[in-house]
């Protein structure tokens, strides 16, 4: 049994196929001076036979798939043009008179190794499509073939060190059933990949290919994050019990679509969807999300070797707009920094990044950039219903310094004869204690509040939500976490203002009976959660939401409050409280 990251949700049991392209060996050897210039136009044309076949998978997974999944393969293509990789390569042929692959090679190498060793996720599986495109140009030179995932004969679940953008491109999606992969993280490409084409996935297993062989009968947990190698007859039972159990939850969910997310005693409560790019729109209108509550914007900075253009981001907006309208859709702005590092940044790597330049302190540090993304949305506002959101509000002189940047921006495209909705909704994400307690002072100057429960837990805690040795003190069940979002929602509906859950706190079903009874106006949750939180919400009723709550922020310790919450759970309907009780237990163990 391997525990890893579920990122894409589904149980599917199967046989392995491991996927393993060999690197190919390269043996250095002299090239004759007269053959110095043939041996450098060769390069050239691997580099261009490389190039029409990565713009050929572009253009493929651009009509499969969509745009977004697509633009990943402009950061490949602009690999072929580095000159550390080329320019760098043809001057050492010349001067060493090696073999083309043999100095390509040792130039690849040396870049992965430098990239991969650089801080942040982000970075590290960009060395893995460095890797990727440099092992593709070195089977153009030795016309060696690259074993692929297309023509399967028979449905397998693939593992793998990683999967690159190529592999998945063109790969049979009949016959593959689910990935499993060493490494990897929530925003991986197979991560992406395999939630856009609604496959149980897991990845981060650290070294789960060494650990199973081809024909291997594995189940692939992408719920629990857990993949079960060879497992028992009553393992396999039990398992396939949960599938079917699994499958008639979501048919039962599936009547939910179309119904409010409303207590027994009417309670209505806006539960609307996070996304990060606009083919998840399907999956938005599929599951029966009320609006967007969380428009990740990182997604068109991160994947990209330069910055997108003004014209790039408005039309992704313009996109979300139209396909939501007239639902609402809140675009937070860049929120980048922490454990999401832009390169094309030229920032300095910083001790904590966390504590560091991020969010809306880079926004403000970097008004080009800042202005830009604001225009773009201000542009796409015509198309929709449209609300700003600043990340990260520390206090009312950033607020205040965002808005003045906002304004101008407006005055601009006036004067440029634009279009765009000239009273868009501003709000901020309530992630800081700072911002905890000066809520009442914040919640005059915008329309809203979100919570990011990742980060206000994270600082009010001291914990660093990515330290794998203090993760068990990590608890949204501390009084002081349930005592901070009592007190912003009492803020912000003093000012008349509502407010919103968009952290990985609300997409619990666990936590819903408590968020109900605080008061949130709004949870923004994975779009695949949606009809799950909305079955917990239309099971609970608001007025004992309220009791329960009350109750609870009297209590002084997370046990108490998690003892607490069990008997709230007893209280639901059976098929509810069987699947909340195991994740109290939990917290109680």
């Amino acid at each position: 049994m391997f525990k890893g990251i579920g990122v894409s949700p589904g149980i599917i049991i199967g046989r392995v196929l491991l996927f393993n392209p060999e690197e190919i060996r390269i043996i250095r050897h002299v090239v004759p001076e007269d053959r110095i210039e043939a041996e450098i136009s060769r390069f050239q044309a691997a580099i261009e036979k490389t190039r029409e076949e990565l713009s050929a998978i572009k253009n493929r997974i651009g009509q499969e798939i969509g745009q977004e999944h697509a633009n990943i393969f402009d950061a490949h293509l602009l690999i072929l043009d580095d000159p550390i990789l080329t320019r760098e390569t043809i001057n050492q042929v010349r001067t060493t008179r090696n073999n083309v692959e043999w100095v390509f090679s040792q130039n690849l190498t040396k870049f992965v190794k430098m990239i991969a060793s650089l801080n942040g996720e982000y970075l590290k599986e960009r060395s893995t499509d460095i890797s990727d495109v440099g092992q593709r140009l070195l089977r153009h030179l030795t016309g060696r073939e690259k074993a692929t995932l297309d023509h399967l004969e028979e449905e397998v679940i693939v593992f793998a060190k990683d999967l690159s953008p190529s592999d998945t491109a063109v790969m049979d999606r009949k016959k593959v059933k689910g990935f499993a992969t060493d490494i990897g993280g929530q925003t991986s490409h197979t991560a992406i990949m395999a939630r856009a084409l609604e496959i149980p996935a897991v990845v981060g297993l650290s070294n789960i290919t060494v650990n199973v062989s081809d024909g291997d009968l594995v189940i692939v947990d992408g719920n629990q994050g857990m993949v079960i190698v060879n497992p028992g007859e009553p393992t396999l039972q039990d398992y396939r019990e949960r599938q079917k159990q699994y499958v008639e939850v979501e048919r039962r969910l599936e009547r939910l679509r179309d119904l409010p997310a409303e207590t027994v005693d009417g309670g209505r409560i806006v539960l609307a969807a996070n996304i990060e790019i606009p083919d998840e729109i399907p999956l938005v209108h599929k599951n029966g999300a009320n609006g967007i509550g969380l428009y990740r914007t990182e997604f068109l900075f991160l994947n990209r070797p330069d910055l997108p253009t003004e014209d790039e981001q408005f039309e992704a907006y313009k996109a979300v707009a139209q396909a939501m309208s007239p639902q609402a859709v809140i675009v937070r702005t860049l929120d980048v920094g922490g454990d999401k590092f832009l390169s094309n940044l030229g920032l300095f790597r910083e001790m904590n990044p966390f504590l560091g330049l991020r969010a809306i302190r880079l926004c403000l540090a970097k008004p080009d950039i800042f202005k830009t993304q604001l225009r773009a949305i201000l542009r796409a506002s015509a198309f929709g219903n449209l609300k700003i959101m600043f990340p990260m509000i520390s206090g009312i002189e950033e607020l205040r310094q965002s808005k003045v940047f906002l304004e101008e921006c407006r005055e601009e495209l006036k004067k440029e004869g634009r279009e765009f909705r000239p009273a868009i909704p501003l709000g901020i994400m309530v992630e800081i204690p700072s911002a905890v307690w000066i809520g009442d002072v914040l919640a005059k100057e915008v329309n809203f509040f979100s919570v990011g429960t990742n980060d206000l837990i994270q600082y009010t805690l001291a914990i660093d939500r990515v330290n794998e040795n203090i993760a068990y003190l990590y608890n949204p069940l501390h009084p002081a976490v349930i005592r901070s979002l009592s007190q912003i929602i009492a803020a912000a509906h003093q000012q008349g203002i509502q407010v919103g859950m968009c952290g990985e706190m609300a997409g619990d079903p666990l936590f819903i009976p408590i968020l109900v009874g605080l008061g949130f106006d709004e949870l923004s949750v994975a779009p695949t959660i949606v009809p799950e939180i909305k079955e917990v919400i239309r099971a609970v009723t608001l007025d004992g939401a309220r009791k329960f709550t009350d109750e609870i922020l009297g209590l002084s310790s997370a046990r108490e409050i998690s003892e607490c919450l069990y008997r709230m759970v007893l209280q639901l309907p059976p098929d509810l409280a069987v699947s909340i009780q195991a994740r109290v237990r939990d917290l109680l163990k």
